[in-house]
């Protein structure tokens, strides 16, 4: 007997938290693995690579490495949730916790709004993949 198919609606729903999930972990995987040693204009203060950036925002050395450590791998938990879907959910919110902390990062060194698009999108991005992927680790 074949199911009943799932409204447009709900699978919409599921593919855009799907996009969301794949997107917030992969940008995170970038900035942390691509964009270490580089200015990308979006830095803190006035920041040229990750370690002056957190110099900037007054955190040491061992808590860049500890909010890397754990952004890198609440991203990559993301990514294995499209293969186990119960890590979605956690992972996502972690992670759109962790965005709120750098957006106030940036808001403590008196950035302009630009510098903190980065982290604003992928808490967005974050939200929603944690709002759209649901608590149940189900598949749509």
């Amino acid at each position: 007997m074949v199911g009943h198919p799932l409204p447009v609606g709900m699978v919409l729903m599921n593919v855009i938290g799907k996009v969301a999930q794949t997107a917030a972990a992969l940008w995170i995987l970038n900035v942390w693995f691509n964009r270490f040693n580089k200015d990308t204009g979006y830095r803190g203060g006035d920041a040229t690579n990750m370690v002056e950036e957190f110099e900037e925002y007054g955190l040491s050395k061992n808590t860049m490495y500890a909010v890397g450590a754990t952004k890198v791998t609440l991203a990559s938990l993301m990514l294995i949730g499209h293969r186990v879907p119960k890590l979605v959910q956690p992972a996502s919110a972690g992670l759109a916790v962790l965005m709120l902390g750098a957006i106030g990062m940036h808001v403590k060194v008196k950035d302009p709004l630009k510098r903190s698009l980065p982290a604003i999108s992928v808490l967005c991005l974050a939200a929603l993949s944690a709002a759209l992927n649901g608590a149940n680790g189900k598949k749509a």
